[in-house]
């Protein structure tokens, strides 16, 4: 079983990324600062993460959906996870990390899932 690595979007709340590494030290969450994601548009961003095998975390429910769709059309994802702006930042935290514990990277591959589940 090969353990869920994320990404951070650029649109994702620092706090997010923050507080579940604060709550998790051991997680693979990496930073779209890190990655060098801002300003990138939805493709690349899907491709980089891709190639990383690291599950996307977005706020952005506008267009990844149907970008991700295309993508996974001719590419392999390592998945997405979109996150409602309106629900508390400690309840993504606790989603996330339920993810991380209970489920494999495989399970998500080309899956597109939203939060709350």
């Amino acid at each position: 079983m090969v353990n869920i690595r994320y990404q951070a979007d650029a649109d994702l709340n620092q706090a997010i990324v923050t507080g579940t590494l604060r709550r998790e030290t051991t997680i693979d969450f990496q930073t779209a600062f890190a990655a060098g994601l801002e300003g990138i548009k939805d493709p690349e961003v899907l491709a980089i993460a891709a190639q990383q095998e690291r599950i996307l975390v977005s706020h952005d429910r506008k267009t990844m959906p149907s970008e991700f769709a295309e993508f996974i059309a001719n590419n392999q994802s390592a998945g997405v996870i979109i996150v409602s702006r309106k629900i508390p930042i400690e309840v993504v935290i606790e989603e996330l990390l339920l993810i991380w514990a209970v489920s494999s990277a495989e399970e998500w591959v080309d899956r597109i899932a939203k939060i709350p589940l």
